[in-house]
């Protein structure tokens, strides 16, 4: 099998443009997991390289299918020069190296949260898992791989993420729309859920 991660990163380049900054991250007994970080204007992009070297298994399944499964990769966007929003970097590893430790599917609508903030003085502590293709699209692979999928993270409170677990992603998603919430902001708070 070839090497995918050089793939993804032709792919993150190529939508995203050149990386101004990337770290990596080991957590024992996982892969390693790089983060790339890309400017645009006034808005910085937080990617992970390294969770889509292996599939993401069913975690009922009793042995992981080392070939087959879901491949994805996670971004963050938020307005730069408002917070230290570089520290993220430890935390979006830890989400992308859920999958080998806690043997989970990172997939669009779930919820994942790091249990500390995002950033310092940060209200988020979670992140919601929106769909992907709109800003990096999906990235074929030769049979019989699944295709690697860039899934944007969106910031929420505890507030709203607690809101989410009894009321859906989409439901949540459009409280956001419907108050103009600026996603983006690493400062925000938390939409009104009343």
């Amino acid at each position: 099998m070839a090497d995918v991660l050089p793939l993804v990163e032709a792919r993150l380049r190529t939508a995203l443009g050149e990386p101004d900054a990337r770290a990596a991250v080991t957590f024992l007994g996982t892969d390693r997991i790089e983060v790339l970080r890309f400017r645009a204007g006034d808005i910085v992009r937080y990617a992970t390289l390294g969770m889509s070297a292996q599939p993401m298994a069913d975690p009922t399944a009793m042995v992981a299918d080392p070939v087959a499964g879901p491949r994805a990769e996670l971004i963050v966007s938020v307005r730069g020069g408002l917070a230290e929003t570089d520290k993220v970097l430890r935390p979006l590893a830890a989400l992308a190296a859920s999958p080998q430790v806690e043997g989970v599917v990172v997939a669009p609508g779930a919820s994942l949260d790091v249990g500390e903030p995002l950033w310092p003085g940060a209200a988020f502590t979670a992140v919601l898992v929106a769909e992907p293709g709109g800003l990096v699209e999906d990235l074929e692979l030769d049979e019989p791989l699944d295709p690697v999928r860039f899934l944007p993270l969106l910031p929420m409170t505890p507030n709203e993420a607690a809101w989410k677990r009894v009321h859906g992603a989409q439901a949540l998603q459009e409280r956001w729309l419907a108050s103009g919430t600026d996603l983006r902001d690493p400062s925000r708070r938390s939409v009104p859920l009343e």
